[in-house]
């Protein structure tokens, strides 16, 4: 999810003057997302005006939220208090104490770590696909096969060609950005031992007098960065996004289409067996749980504490469940970790995580109708290609292989803050058949590891906004069924006649062609509607 990091790199490369009037536009509060049209003018959920209304001395019971992850900073000031813990398991004792399978699973557990380790990178579902494919075909000729062989060695050439010239493409923007933060780093090293300051500015740069090539290539190489940047940008502070950069193609290169990296060699499971289920370890942090803990914090960061955030449910107990990597998730997993949650008690589980390709979508269409059958409601982000997934492959997905369809779950695409053009996330997935609504997924401010906060975007934050608000629905009406939240939810959004919005990847479009309820996510009316059902009376 490094949208906004790729972007601030698109505008210094191609120098647009657009820069500095994004750095000009009206702020937006960090809450917004919680916030209502009507009472503060950006396109929020209306959940503080809910609780300040309809759920005003309501008594509400705490739902589990499972979150299926990279991981979670559970020890974070403003999560620390609203973590699941399971009081059926003693800590640290090495011992199943629930007999569930899962030995010190206290707040979840994680299916991408051994007993050395953890899953930090792994490879692309692509790169996976071309090395089994490869394996059987890569000698093969084409005339000498059956039909079905055909079929499979036909699929086979086009995965190749596609691997082979993405990994092309990476690796020529590792070595791009990579070159860039060499000569950028070598510039201001040196010329700030030239000019024996801790910080460089133009002003300093300009006056510079020297003959030597090198320096006069670090010279003009920063005057160029000003000009294009402004004399006011600060270098240093871009050279650390730029690194950003680096390592976001590293793992790309290094891992992601790397054809020798095995990270099931940490796992220590049979990656084949796929009924396999008592794997991994207890560590739900992981090594890099910033994705999973923004998401966390959008949910259920603790509303009583008066620190950092308030996150939409006030009465939620998130459960970890760690099995997304900095690379594409593993079926086996997803499927394990859906059940698990489903076994120790979640009522919602929220999957912020996608992939074009699925091999074996059974084991995932297994979990996913257990947790219909359990009444678990499944809520997952759309994906941030800017493509119609009516046409275009996104797993995991409702529709199972047999062509029906899970009547728990719910996909959802990212909107912002203003109802205006650009009221769609340019980058969002979106589908008049498949998405089923929308929700604030842009400029989303919350907890990341360590203590702190940050902004994101990408559906990865509109899916936690809309499992918040289902949980705020399940915490006051518990009679509610999990077929009857999305019922609600999708009823209950806010419509926009006739507004067109910019249709991600190009054009313009109503905005009501963008998902199945046509609307963004809604927990004031949401509740409403719950309290008409249950015959509350509603305040005007």
């Amino acid at each position: 999810m490094k949208i906004r990091l790729l972007y601030v790199i698109f505008l210094f490369l191609v120098a647009v003057p657009a820069f500095s009037q994004f750095l000009e536009q009206k702020a937006i509060p960090n809450d917004w997302f919680l916030k209502d049209p009507e009472q503060d003018s950006v396109q929020g959920v209306s959940a503080n005006r809910a609780y300040q209304t309809l759920l005003k001395d309501q008594p509400s019971r705490p739902v589990i939220v499972a979150i299926i992850d990279s991981g979670i900073d559970i020890d974070h000031e403003d999560l620390k208090r609203v973590i699941w813990v399971n009081e059926k398991e003693i800590p640290e004792n090495g011992i199943d104490d629930d007999k569930n399978g899962y030995i010190d699973d206290i707040h979840g557990w994680n299916f991408i770590g051994g007993k050395d380790g953890n899953v930090d990178a792994d490879t692309y579902e692509l790169t996976r696909e071309y090395l089994r494919l490869k394996m059987k075909y890569e000698n093969a000729d084409g005339n000498k096969l059956s039909k079905k062989q055909r079929v499979e060695f036909e699929s086979y050439t086009k995965i190749k060609d596609k691997f082979e010239k993405l990994k092309a493409k990476n690796e020529q923007q590792y070595k791009l950005y990579s070159n860039m933060y060499r000569s950028i780093t070598f510039s201001i090293d040196t010329l700030k031992k030239m000019l024996n300051v801790e910080k460089i500015t133009p002003e300093e740069v300009k006056k510079f007098n020297t003959d030597d090539p090198g320096l006069l290539f670090a010279k003009g190489f920063l005057l160029s960065m000003y000009r294009n940047m402004g004399e006011d940008a600060d270098l240093e502070e871009y050279l650390d996004e730029l690194k950003e950069a680096v390592d976001y193609y590293g793992v790309i290169v290094n891992f992601g289409y790397n054809e020798s990296f095995d990270s099931r060699q940490i796992v220590g499971d049979n990656i084949g067996n796929l009924q396999e289920r008592n794997y991994g370890n207890s560590d739900v942090k992981g090594p890099d749980p910033e994705h999973g803990t923004h998401v966390a914090g959008i949910i259920g960061a603790d509303r009583t504490n008066d620190i950092g955030i308030n996150g939409i449910a006030d009465n939620v107990k998130i459960m970890v469940v760690r099995a997304v990597p900095n690379g594409d998730e593993r079926d086996k997993d997803v499927a394990n970790a859906i059940i698990y949650a489903v076994n120790n008690g979640a009522q919602i589980i929220n999957m912020s995580f996608g992939k074009s390709m699925s091999p074996d979508k059974d084991a995932v269409d297994k979990a996913v109708h257990y947790a219909e059958q359990k009444g678990v409601l499944l809520i997952h982000a759309a994906g941030n290609d800017a493509e119609n997934i009516d046409e275009e492959k996104n797993f995991p997905s409702r529709i199972y292989l047999d062509g029906k369809e899970a009547k728990n779950w719910i996909e959802v695409g990212a909107s912002s803050a203003g109802a205006d053009d650009g009221f769609v996330g340019s980058f969002s997935n979106y589908g008049k058949k498949t998405v089923s609504l929308f929700a604030p997924g842009v400029e989303i401010y919350s907890t990341v590891p360590d203590n702190k906060y940050r902004s994101m975007d990408g559906t990865s934050m509109a899916s936690p906004t809309t499992a918040g608000v289902a949980a705020l629905l399940m915490s006051y009406f518990p009679e509610l069924s999990a077929m009857q939240v999305k019922d609600i939810l999708m009823k209950s959004t806010r419509k926009f006649d006739n507004l067109k919005v910019q249709k991600p990847g190009g054009g313009k479009v109503e905005f009501s062609q963008l998902s199945i309820s046509g609307g963004m996510v809604n927990a004031y009316e949401a509740v409403k509607m719950a309290q008409s059902m249950k015959g509350i009376k509603i305040e005007k």
